[in-house]
């Protein structure tokens, strides 16, 4: 059941903005090397603090020098969609000076309120946590979408893929609407307002039936 407590809020969430979109439950990995996250993650890192990962529905995920663009400022057209993911990081590494890799996990969806950009380009927002996904059992005729993405987990292991590399990671929520649908919508090659169109979805039963749909017009699962 959905908590009827009014969502909580998160102040100055730092933001990074990327031409992908996170689902809860889904993986992102990084490599770092811009000053403005350079810091950034570094002290989510230190501290076990949470970023926003947000889609860009307006310029680039590197910020281009003052003057490169074609309005004179790289980055002063950057805008993203006003809702976004909580990224957890999992793994952290910093292999030379200057970049850092580092691994996530999607966890709650939030929306935007206030934000504002810094003036070395970081974004920071105040958001408020959406609730999440209703635990919905996937229905008999949406089974065959859920052993679809069981026998890709499967076929993968057969080949050896170890379980670190693997695109989804256990525990595997086969028989959940929300979990099945998110990772489908990672695996599918969707134009990135799509995939954002899906993630914001607050039905996962909806969500699932609309993945169903793509995965039979693709003859993936029929």
């Amino acid at each position: 059941m959905r908590s009827a407590v009014v969502p909580l809020t998160l102040t100055s969430l730092p933001l990074f903005p990327l031409g992908t979109v996170l689902f809860p439950g889904g993986l992102l990995a990084l490599r770092i090397f811009e000053v403005r996250y350079l810091d950034m993650i570094g002290k989510c890192h230190k501290h076990g603090v949470p970023f926003g990962v947000v889609a860009l529905s307006q310029g680039a995920e590197v910020q281009r020098p003052a003057g490169s663009g074609p309005q004179g400022d790289g980055f002063a057209n950057e805008a993203f969609d006003a809702v976004g993911t909580l990224a957890t990081i999992t793994a952290f590494s910093v292999p030379q000076p200057g970049l850092m890799v580092v691994r996530c996990t999607g966890s709650e969806r939030f929306a935007v309120g206030r934000s504002e950009k810094l003036k070395h380009g970081l974004w920071v927002a105040d958001v408020s946590r959406l609730p999440s996904d209703q635990a919905v059992a996937v229905p008999a005729d949406l089974k065959h979408v859920a052993a679809a993405l069981g026998k890709l987990i499967r076929t993968l292991q057969d080949k050896g893929v170890a379980t670190a590399d693997l695109p989804l990671q256990p525990p595997y929520h086969l028989d959940d609407c929300g979990w099945v649908a998110n990772r489908w919508c990672e695996l599918l090659s969707l134009p990135l307002d799509v995939k954002q169109r899906m993630m914001v979805l607050d039905n996962p039963l909806l969500r699932l039936e609309l993945v169903g749909d793509i995965l039979e017009r693709s003859g993936i699962a029929g």
